[in-house]
């Protein structure tokens, strides 16, 4: 059994919105009915079918795959990656373009780290001591610009002591 015209423009338009009521009446249906045709149609195993097929198609096409997501990490940790950030000049503001801040490729590297269980500890301390001096840093900056000085020291333990 197929789909009519009609069922399928159901499906599509509740794919868009979630909603099976103006699904149903932007398909066609009469406002009248919408809500009960559009809750029938939900449960209607060809409906329900093409809606999980559509879906899967969507995702295929729109979701990240894994492999993606670490290329882009991978990107950000390296700086390939650019963002536009806007600073004050005596001209007024700027637009510029700048390469991720060691905190953001930090950041990017944990998150690959991650997703490799069973990572090498030499990185991993590699890491802790680029945290440890990009912290140090910002306070440097922060008292140059008349910070009061206060060090907080945030100390992550090691995962075998977790």
């Amino acid at each position: 059994m197929k789909l009519t015209e009609k069922q399928k423009r159901f499906a599509d338009e509740y794919i868009n919105s979630g909603n099976a009521t103006q699904a149903a009446i932007k398909a066609g249906y009469s406002k009248k009915t919408a809500q009960v045709i559009g809750a029938e149609n939900l449960l209607k195993p060809m409906v329900k079918s093409y809606i999980d097929e559509r879906m899967r198609t969507i995702e295929n096409s729109r979701i990240m795959t894994a492999k993606e997501a670490v290329e882009f990490l991978t990107s950000v940790v390296r700086g390939d990656v650019k963002e536009t950030v806007v600073i004050g000049t005596p001209m007024g503001a700027e637009e510029v373009e700048k390469e991720p801040d060691v905190k953001t490729r930090i950041s990017a590297a944990k998150e690959i780290l991650k997703r490799y269980p069973d990572n090498d500890k030499v990185m991993e301390q590699q890491l802790r001591k680029l945290t440890a001096e990009a912290d140090i840093a910002e306070k440097k900056v922060e008292l140059l610009n008349g910070g009061n000085g206060d060090i907080t020291i945030n100390i992550e333990p090691f995962k075998e002591d977790i």
